[in-house]
């Protein structure tokens, strides 16, 4: 390197990248030669220009390329003021903020406040422009020019001749009107909203505003043309997004808010405040929106609708690979701290006005003084964001851009930490030890993220625990904001949880040290399931007990991941902590994820060991025991989202089949106390499933719809009939506790009125000369599941000569609409909302089935289920691609709802409940909400129904 300019200027072999500063002094030089002799007599600003040159390239062609960079270099204690163009401005005063940041001069909130203040002033500017007005005398003060609040202006710094020095601004929600700011556009007021709002800038910030005014105020587009040109500039906050109107007036934004915003736009209006244009249209809109804000009660689905939206974006950056590297919405990151605040300001500036400051720091250290977060958390919090918002700052720095990873290559990663302060050492590079700072802040804040809405819960509740008599209890939250964060949380009745809390802690606490700290973490994880109570009882009851309680802890320490899915699974309905208490070994198993559902084989060879050596009346304690364990598996995969509902169902339907293959055996054998070995294939008679069973669609409620078959030459009828007897009372058992499923065979030929098991001899006749067309619609689902494979074969041939031998006359297809006409009109049992029914509904479960089915008979097209009979259909070109999609989604959606309203329930149901804890509840568990779900399911099946009387009925309906 030429020792030109680094010989005689010691400050370049100490900046952060002496090379860059020696070309960049080099390109200075020649671009304006008298400048060497500037820098070299004046040592403040050779040393402001080494710092920020050493920054990046950005700051260096700044220095280089934009006239009167020296200027500013030389004198950082004077603002800026407007310049020759509003774009020359923001690049000068944006170098002298820099290079007081870098030096250490200014701290993270001045720097915020001043990039806040240079926008001001830039929307300003753009706003007279915009409307013809010469000058910017309506623009705010620059950064600077007043001594701020607790942020003295810097020595020797004057006012920026000609415009009105300011106050710092105060609060949104109490910020006084100013009569000495005259207006710029007085028919358009600009809302920062955002950092901009909160006067948290960053130097690669977009710019968040809204406008308000006159709609269609024709300076609106040259306003937003002129900004743009300067400063990235961001609309997307106004309602409706891009969609919606650019400028719009206070009422209507009032009218928007009244009727249609939504929780994340209410959060975003935490921040917003007047940044240019008339004050007093501007103080109106900011007061209007405090008092929508603070006035409006925040619910639990509220606040779960943005968490969800939290733990989306963090998903996005899991997926892109970069949460180690991103610094904003990584793990640990800004966004973390941020949210967590935004979201206890929320909870608690209702009654408290004192947390509703805009900006992060500020919010924190009012949540830290009013008892709502915790000191310990407020101290680690605050030290993360400010480490996390520099090196964010000096990323942003180094090329102007808009970014917040961490850069792949350890080079440029090396050369952020010396920009950051950082230099090598004996001990630690630069490099490895600002990524040792790093770690450890994004741990302390995931940590104190994680644990900051329950922590101070936990010490409030706990506080007497071990306090000498006459000791005053610590200093914390007071018991209404304790019930007012419970309540935000989704915990109902603040008594019942503290007892449950200091229960389950004090348990805890005698088993590890550790899970007395994880508590917090727990409580979180559970307030994010479906019914908060319900987790957080399932907890404490799966932690009663010595082992059970050393089993939960010793799972919970080793994979806290387990733990997440345990208190989602104990808040989403009451069979999981039963279930988990009946089998704690499938507790093991959510270390990693519920393994995938087991082969039919598997599951057939643990029936058989099931009632292996059993007596012949306990055969039903091997047997249940397998399905409530299996079923528990299906049921905690299906909830965490790793199996479909097609995946789900055929797990079911597989269950169904062993338990009823092995009974078969197991009655064919004529006697107890078996071993494995003595269970041969059951000979000469069948299990035909049928409905739901035969079509492997089972939900957790189905009951199992069979037939017997028996060839007469190989099992007596006598015998054959005493043997369904006998497998009917096994599975549906003597009493409910008995009962294995809900065996029917109602759809046999005759139904109740005849034999229990039938020859095939006898179903062939029955099919030839007096089956109904019904009866054929029903043999569309038939499948052979237990019992002898070749009399199930042969009953198959038969069936399918009945079934598609001859085509679906006009007569037939007649009687199956005049059927299915009968059942709308008798449908709906009475306490059942016919308006949401999920099985019976119009355009619900059986709208879809029976078309489908019609539809096989008319086309002859053979399948096993209702979604594969919809794909073979659009297949064979039976039905079209589009209305096989409406009929597919109403089916889908209906058995979904279904199937977790049993599990929300515990017990099975058919229709949506009506408004209420369950209805949230239930709408929770599939990742929506009470009203989202009710709309979806009119949407769904007012579709599904069209296509039903067009293609069920012919387009006039039934």
């Amino acid at each position: 390197m030429p020792a030109t300019h680094q010989g005689r200027w010691p400050e370049i072999a100490a900046s952060a990248d002496p090379g860059r500063v020696e070309r960049g002094i080099e390109r200075l030089v020649a671009a304006v030669p008298e400048a060497a002799a500037r820098v070299d007599a004046d040592g403040e600003l050779r040393s402001a220009l080494v710092t920020v040159m050493a920054a990046g390239p950005f700051l260096t062609r700044t220095c280089t390329t934009v006239p009167g960079a020296l200027d500013v270099l030389a004198d950082l204690d004077r603002p800026v003021g407007p310049a020759a163009s509003l774009a020359q401005w923001k690049s000068l005063e944006l170098l002298r903020i820099a290079a007081l940041d870098l030096a250490g001069r200014l701290g993270l909130e001045q720097v915020g406040r001043a990039l806040s203040d240079l926008a001001d002033g830039i929307l300003a500017g753009a706003l007279a422009q915009a409307t013809d007005r010469p000058g910017t005398s309506g623009s705010p003060a620059v950064p600077g020019s007043p001594a701020l609040p607790g942020n003295p202006a810097l020595p020797g710094s004057p006012a920026v001749p000609g415009r009105p020095a300011v106050p710092d601004r105060p609060a949104v929600s109490d910020r006084p009107a100013a009569s000495d700011r005259p207006a710029a556009g007085a028919d358009l007021a600009v809302i920062g909203m955002g950092k901009l709002g909160a006067r948290e800038l960053n130097y690669g910030s977009d710019i968040d505003i809204v406008l308000v005014g006159r709609a269609g105020a024709p300076e609106a587009q040259r306003f937003v043309g002129t900004v743009r040109a300067v400063w990235r500039t961001d609309l997307d906050l106004r309602p409706e997004g891009r969609a919606g109107q650019l400028v719009r007036s206070l009422e209507s934004y009032e009218a928007y808010w009244d009727r249609w915003a939504q929780t994340w736009e209410f959060q975003a209006l935490l921040k917003a405040r007047p940044a240019a244009g008339p004050l007093e249209l501007g103080t109106g809109f900011a007061r209007a929106a405090a008092q929508r804000v603070w006035q409006r009660p925040l619910s639990a689905d509220d606040l779960r609708s943005l968490r969800d939206m939290k733990a989306r974006s963090e998903q996005i950056v899991q997926r892109q690979g970069l949460s180690e590297r991103e610094i904003k919405l990584g793990r640990g990151g800004i966004r973390d701290i941020e949210f967590a605040v935004q979201l206890l300001q929320l909870v608690h500036g209702r009654e408290d006005a004192a947390v509703r400051a805009p900006a992060t720091l500020a919010a924190l250290a009012a949540l830290s003084a009013g008892g709502y977060v915790g000191q310990r958390d407020a101290v680690a919090l605050a030290g993360a964001y400010r480490f996390l918002r520099a090196v964010e700052h000096r990323l942003q720095l180094f090329d102007d851009r808009q970014v917040h990873a961490l850069p792949a290559a350890a080079e440029a990663r090396a050369h952020l930490a010396r920009v950051m302060g950082y230099r090598d050492g004996p001990a630690a590079t630069a490099l490895a030890r600002f990524e040792t700072d790093l770690t450890r802040h994004q741990a302390e804040a995931r940590s104190a993220h994680e644990r900051i809405y329950f922590r101070p819960l936990l010490e409030a509740f706990t506080s007497g625990r071990g306090r000498a008599p006459g000791t005053p209890p610590a200093a914390g939250m007071a018991p209404a904001a304790v019930e007012e964060r419970l309540a935000a949380f989704g915990f109902s009745d603040a008594r019942r949880t503290r007892q449950a809390v200091v229960e389950l802690t004090h348990g805890f606490s005698r088993s590890s040290r550790l899970m007395q700290h994880m508590v917090p973490l727990l409580l979180d994880w559970v307030s994010s399931s479906p019914d908060p109570d319900l987790g957080l009882l399932g907890l404490r009851r799966l932690a009663t007990g010595e082992h059970r309680r050393g089993q939960l802890v010793s799972l919970f320490r080793d994979s806290p991941d387990a733990a997440r899915r345990v208190c989602l699974l104990l808040g989403t309905g009451p069979g999981f902590a039963e279930g988990y208490e009946r089998h704690p070994d499938q507790l093991g198993l959510l270390a990693s994820g519920p393994p995938p559902l087991p082969t039919p084989a598997d599951l057939e060879r643990r029936a058989v060991e099931g009632i292996a050596w059993r007596r012949r009346d306990q055969w039903w304690r091997g047997l249940s025991n397998l399905i409530r364990s299996e079923l528990l598996r299906a049921q905690s995969r299906d909830v965490l989202g790793l199996d479909d509902l097609a995946t789900t169902a055929r797990g079911v339907t597989n269950l169904a089949e062993a338990v009823l293959g092995v009974c078969m055996r197991a009655i064919a054998s004529g006697r107890g106390g078996l071993s494995g070995d003595d269970l041969p294939p059951a000979q000469g008679i069948a299990v035909v499933a049928m409905g739901r069973f035969g079509g492997a669609d089972l939900a957790y409620a189905s009951d199992l719809d069979v037939m017997v078959v028996f060839d007469d030459e190989l099992v007596p009828g006598e015998q054959a009939e005493r043997m369904t007897e006998q497998l009917v009372t096994l599975v549906k058992g003597d009493t409910p506790v008995h009962r294995l499923y809900e065996l029917d065979l109602s759809l046999r030929p005759e139904g109740r009125k005849g034999p229990l098991a039938r020859s095939l001899r006898a179903f062939e006749s029955y099919y030839a000369r007096w089956a109904q067309v019904w009866e054929r619609q029903a043999l569309t689902r038939g499948r052979f599941v237990a019992g002898d494979p070749e009399v199930g074969r042969r009953f198959a041939e038969l069936a399918r000569d009945f079934l598609w031998g001859n085509p679906l006359s006009e007569g037939d297809a007649i009687e199956i609409r005049r059927l299915k006409a009968r059942m709308e009109r008798e449908r709906v049992p009475a306490g059942e909302d016919p308006q949401f029914h999920l099985k019976l509904g119009p355009g619900s479960l059986s709208d879809v089935e029976w078309t489908v089915q019609l539809l096989q008979l008319r086309h002859s097209v053979p399948a096993e289920g209702t979604l594969d009979a919809l794909q073979a259909l659009s297949t064979s070109g039976a039905i079209g691609p589009s209305d096989a999609q409406v009929l597919a989604e109403a089916y889908t959606f209906c058995e979904l709802a279904r199937n977790r309203l049993y599990l929300v329930r515990g017990r099975p149901g058919d229709s949506l409940p009506g408004p209420g804890a369950q209805l949230g509840a239930l709408a929770r568990s599939l990742g929506t909400t009470a009203p989202e779900l009710r709309d979806r399911y009119r949407m769904l099946t007012r579709r599904a129904r069209r296509v039903t009387e067009r293609l069920f009925y012919g387009a006039g309906g039934p």
